[in-house]
């Protein structure tokens, strides 16, 4: 029995079921792999984002294991209280010299990342230019600054130069793009991007959360890769924000940067400064990931390899796969509920592969959103492949 001032729940709900857009909680009954169980079905999982297969691994559970026994599982405090153990702290030196930055600091969540950093580097009198693509923590983020906000088309680095072309009267300009985007697998034209914000003396923030692992000589991520042919984007992207919870398997945000951004970050990012520390297993965990990351680079190179025969098999099929050229492929369908509809089907064949509706996506977008891993075998994508061409 609904309370009289929830009964709006009620027709809000039933308004989201006529819609195909009512979200239902699913239950995970084994470790985060290539196959798991959900809700009882034994899945092939397309569905997480464990690019490199490391959140099941051994040797991040021995490093957890080892970190709980000499400093238990709770953190107990912010990190500027007592929070921060000699865990945290070698993390965050893990991850500079892993990005070749001075400095990182670790967030409890990439979202509180985004959520904090923005805000704490414009305010009244800035502007914030941003991609309309971006990912939700990165517009809320946005949001919760004090900036004027503009928006410019997703990948539309153009019109970005118009926008920025006038931009003289704000005291300090930031720019915010995702440069792999999580939704359709493309590609922000981030040298572009660079150049521009060099020209107009704006700050650049590149959220690398779905590149971070993935792409890049080391496994940097997107500006790694595009700096190949571009070396000065490396100095560009002033701000490097990623997750520790996609290809790193573990849990946690972390920016990258010179010291006195992360020493003015851990002064006024108020998702830093007023969070307790991330649980020290979760830090060894992705410390001990970044180390197999660097020794191990076959992971990411036959994740894409395998991601790269994937697109252009769909492709050869006529699905349109929304210019992915990642190791996120998404299939798309239009309507909400004929999306949910596939899925299920894919799921009755025992293939995990969620289906991506508003307001996740805009209206008129629904897809399969397929995410693959170095632990994928050939013969499950080509069963993937098969049954999307052929749903039942």
């Amino acid at each position: 029995m609904l309370p009289k001032s929830l009964e709006w729940l009620g027709w809000q709900l039933a308004e989201l079921d006529d819609c195909g857009l009512r979200r239902q909680l699913a239950v995970r009954e084994t470790a985060q792999t290539a196959e798991v169980s959900i809700d009882g079905r034994r899945l092939a999982n397309f569905g997480a984002n464990d690019y490199l297969g490391l959140a099941s691994d051994l040797r991040l559970s021995e490093a957890a294991h080892k970190a709980i026994e000499q400093l238990g599982w709770g953190s107990g405090a912010s990190p500027l209280v007592s929070g921060r153990s000699h865990v945290h702290a070698t993390l965050e030196q893990t991850i500079a010299d892993f990005e070749g930055t001075e400095a990182a600091l670790v967030f409890p969540s990439g979202f509180a990342a985004n959520a904090g950093v923005i805000p704490a580097l414009v305010g009244h009198g800035d502007a914030i230019f941003a991609d309309a693509g971006n990912h939700a923590s990165l517009i809320d983020g946005c949001r919760l600054a004090k900036a004027e906000r503009f928006i410019y088309p997703h990948g539309d680095w153009q019109s970005l130069a118009e926008l920025l072309a006038d931009c003289d009267r704000y005291r300090r300009r930031l720019i915010v793009t995702d440069s792999l985007f999580s939704m359709d697998g493309d590609v922000a034209p981030l040298v572009e991007i660079g150049r521009l914000a060099a020209e107009h003396n704006a700050m650049l923030l590149v959220d690398e959360a779905h590149a971070t692992g993935v792409w890049g000589y080391s496994g940097r991520g997107m500006v790694e890769h595009l700096a190949v042919g571009a070396p000065e984007l490396e100095q560009q992207a002033t701000i490097r924000v990623g997750t520790l919870s996609k290809a790193i398997g573990a849990s946690g945000g972390f920016v990258a940067g010179c010291r006195p951004l992360i020493e003015w970050l851990a002064n006024t990012a108020r998702s830093y400064v007023f969070s307790t520390a991330g649980e020290v297993a979760s830090a060894a965990a992705a410390a001990k990931a970044l180390e197999i990351v660097r020794s191990e680079p076959h992971r990411r190179g036959e994740l894409l390899a395998r991601a790269s025969r994937l697109r252009s098999e769909l492709a050869a099929r006529g699905w349109d796969i929304a210019g992915s050229v990642s190791q996120i492929v998404p299939v798309m369908i239009g309507d909400a509920n004929r999306a949910m509809q596939f899925a299920e089907r894919l799921r009755e064949q025992g293939l995990y592969v969620p289906g991506i509706r508003p307001p996740t996506v805009p209206q008129g977008t629904s897809r399969l959103r397929i995410s693959l891993s170095y632990l994928h075998t050939e013969e499950q994508v080509g069963r993937l492949v098969n049954a999307i061409d052929h749903p039942k």
